[in-house]
C-alpha cells in the first residue's frame, strides 16, 4: 500500500521487481539523515528519486535544492556551493549565500557529482563531515544542517581508480546506493508508462487522447531508449500533440525516433531554486556558455585518452620511436571517421563521439 502511495505520489511508473525494490529501500532510507548515492542513466529519474526521499523524511517542509555539478565552471563552483563575501574576489559586489546555506535545513541534491573537480570534492567532503564550512572571503565558520543525496551516470569506483574521483568522498557518499535499471532493461514497464504519459498530457491540454495501436507498442518496446523514461515522454507527448487521425501507429513515432538520434540528449540541468533575480538568471545564462565550452573541452579530452589508451596497448616497450604526439593521434582519428563515414561530417562526430561543432573546428585546426 505504501509503495502505491510513493508511486503516485511521485509520477512512478513500473511493476517490475527493479523499481518496487527501489522504492522500497527509498522508503526506508528517507527517514534517517544518512547519505544516498543514486546510479542511473541520464533520463533513468534519478532526481524524482532523490526528490521522494526528501519528501519522505522529516526534512519535507524544508529546502529541496537540486544543482548539477557538471553545469558550473570549475572557477565559480566554490562560491556557489558555500557563498562568499562582498569584495572577495573580481566581480563580488555583494555577499552571497551558497547552495549550503540555502538548503539549511532541507536536502542538497548533487547531481553528476563524478563532474566535480578534486579541488572542490575536499571542501565538499569537510563540509559533510563537519556541518559547517567558510565562505569565500570569510573569518568565521558557518554551520549548517544539510543532507546530502548525489547521483552520477558514471562508475565512481572507476573513477576513484583514475584519480579522477577522490576515494574518501566515494565512501562517504555511498553509505546507501540506488541503481536506476535503464528503461532497455525494464520494458514491461514501457506500456504503463506510455500510457500514463499520453493520459497525463491530453488531461493537461484538454485534448482527446488517442488510441495506442498495438503495432506502435510493439514498436516502442523493440526500441533501446537511450535517453531512458525522459525520452519515451518527449516522444509520446510530441506523438499526441502531432496527431490528427485519434491512433497512435508505428509512423507516429518511427520519424521521431529516427530524428532523436541526431540531437544531444545531453541533460542541460543548472543549479535551481525559486524567485530568482535578474541578477541569477544573466548568471546563468553564462554557465550554459561556460558549460558547452567545458563540454567541447571533455569531448577532446576523452578523444585523445582513448586513443592514446590504445598506442600504449599496442607499442613495444622497446621502441619509444614508434610513440605519436597526442595532436597526430587526435589528427589520425578524425581521417579515420571522415573515411569511414564517407566525409559525412554528422556520421563521423558520432563515432568519435564529439560534438560536430568540436569536429569543424579541429578540422579547420588540422587543414583535413
Amino acid at each position: 500500500m505504501i509503495i502505491e502511495e510513493f508511486k503516485k505520489r511521485f509520477g512512478i511508473i513500473g511493476k517490475t521487481k527493479e523499481i518496487r525494490d527501489l522504492i522500497d529501500i527509498a522508503i526506508q532510507v528517507a527517514a534517517s539523515d544518512i547519505s544516498v548515492l543514486i546510479y542511473g542513466e541520464s533520463g533513468t529519474g534519478k532526481e524524482i528519486f532523490a526528490n521522494a526521499i526528501h519528501a519522505y523524511s522529516k526534512r519535507a517542509n524544508k529546502q529541496f535544492l537540486s544543482i548539477n555539478c557538471g553545469a558550473i565552471p570549475e572557477g565559480i563552483l566554490e562560491s556557489e556551493l558555500f557563498g562568499h563575501k562582498k569584495g572577495s574576489f573580481t566581480g563580488a559586489v555583494e555577499s552571497r549565500k551558497g547552495y549550503f546555506e540555502i538548503a539549511d535545513g532541507g536536502t542538497l541534491f548533487l547531481d553528476e557529482i563524478a563532474e566535480m573537480p578534486l579541488t572542490t570534492q575536499v571542501k565538499l567532503l569537510r563540509a559533510i563531515e563537519t556541518n559547517e564550512f567558510i565562505k569565500i572571503g570569510a573569518e568565521t565558520v558557518t554551520k549548517v544542517d544539510v543532507r546530502i543525496i548525489a547521483a552520477t551516470n558514471k562508475d565512481l569506483q572507476k573513477e576513484v581508480e583514475m584519480n579522477r574521483f577522490r576515494e574518501d568522498l566515494y565512501f562517504r557518499l555511498k553509505a546507501v546506493t540506488l541503481s536506476i535499471p535503464p528503461l532497455r532493461k525494464r520494458k514491461a514497464d514501457i506500456e504503463e508508462l506510455a500510457h500514463y504519459f499520453i493520459s497525463n498530457f491530453t488531461t493537461e491540454n484538454k485534448i482527446e487522447a488517442p488510441v495506442l495501436s498495438m503495432d506502435a507498442l510493439e514498436y516502442l518496446m523493440n526500441y533501446d531508449w537511450p535517453g531512458n523514461v525522459r525520452e519515451l515522454k518527449n516522444t509520446i507527448e510530441s506523438a499526441v500533440a502531432l496527431n490528427k487521425s485519434g491512433v497512435l501507429d508505428v509512423q507516429s513515432f518511427s520519424s521521431l525516433l529516427k530524428s532523436s538520434n541526431h540531437l544531444d540528449s545531453t541533460p542541460r540541468n543548472l543549479p535551481i531554486y525559486l524567485n530568482k533575480s535578474p541578477e541569477e538568471l544573466d548568471r546563468e545564462l553564462l554557465y550554459r556558455a561556460l558549460f558547452e565550452i567545458k563540454k567541447d573541452i571533455m569531448e577532446l579530452k576523452d578523444l585523445v585518452y582513448n586513443q592514446q589508451v590504445n598506442v600504449d596497448d599496442n607499442a613495444n616497450d622497446d621502441k619509444k620511436e614508434d610513440f605519436m604526439s597526442l595532436q597526430q593521434i587526435e589528427k589520425e582519428a578524425i581521417q579515420k571517421a571522415l573515411k569511414q563515414a564517407n566525409g559525412n561530417k554528422r556520421n563521423a562526430s558520432k563515432l568519435l563521439k564529439i560534438s560536430e561543432r568540436t569536429l569543424y573546428r579541429k578540422i579547420k585546426e588540422y587543414d583535413l
